[in-house]
């Protein structure tokens, strides 16, 4: 008996030093404002379809590129309402929205459905976007990016980064930031998953 709880206890203590000591990925470094957009090539979710996406044809066009963790969970959710109770305020400033996470096809109809999401989700389940912008490896223990904004400008470099994101603001924020010469105009309701 003794020597089966020694024995237990000492696998338990080598399993601890393999986790506290394996390898870890590396964080994607963030890019700068200033810096060049990595191309994208991937396919995005709109509304009910799901079509061929590259950014290199929304060149001439600013771009908010947003990187979430995960579908319906309750930051993601109000993130993503806060674009969509925004978006005709985008649309007015010519401004392209564009969200990304590793969830799939599915996940994201499901999202866009459920919250009647007016923009486009990417699909990155290689994690290569995430990676070429440095939202990579955000939660690693659970595989899932960080959050972090850019605003791509119509010539194709990072305007704005938005590292600390507040999902219910920030789309307000972007908006205040590079979108609106009048930022009084401004009248955002707020974005509350639970009112759609």
């Amino acid at each position: 008996m003794k020597m089966t709880t020694i024995t237990l206890i000492g696998l338990g203590v080598i399993v601890l030093l393999l986790i506290a000591l394996r390898p870890r990925t590396a964080r994607a470094a963030m890019l700068q404002e200033g810096d060049a957009a990595p191309p994208i090539t991937t396919q995005m979710v709109v509304g009910d379809r799901v079509e061929p996406f590259s950014l290199e044809s929304y060149r001439g066009r600013k771009i908010v590129l947003y990187f979430y963790p995960k579908d319906d969970t309750p930051g993601c959710t109000r993130e993503a309402c806060a674009f969509r109770d925004g978006y005709a305020m985008f649309e007015r400033a010519g401004i392209a929205v564009f969200g990304c996470s590793v969830d799939s096809a599915d996940s994201h109809l499901a999202f866009i459905r459920k919250y009647k999401l007016p923009f486009a989700l990417l699909l990155d389940p290689e994690r290569k976007i995430a990676t070429a912008y440095g939202a990579a490896n955000g939660i690693p223990i659970l595989g899932l990016d960080r959050r972090i904004t850019y605003v791509i400008g119509a010539d194709g470099r990072i305007l704005k980064v938005y590292p600390n994101v507040d999902p219910s603001s920030h789309a307000e924020q972007i908006l205040r930031d590079v979108g609106s010469p009048n930022p009084a105009a401004l009248q955002m309701s707020p974005a509350s998953p639970s009112r759609h």
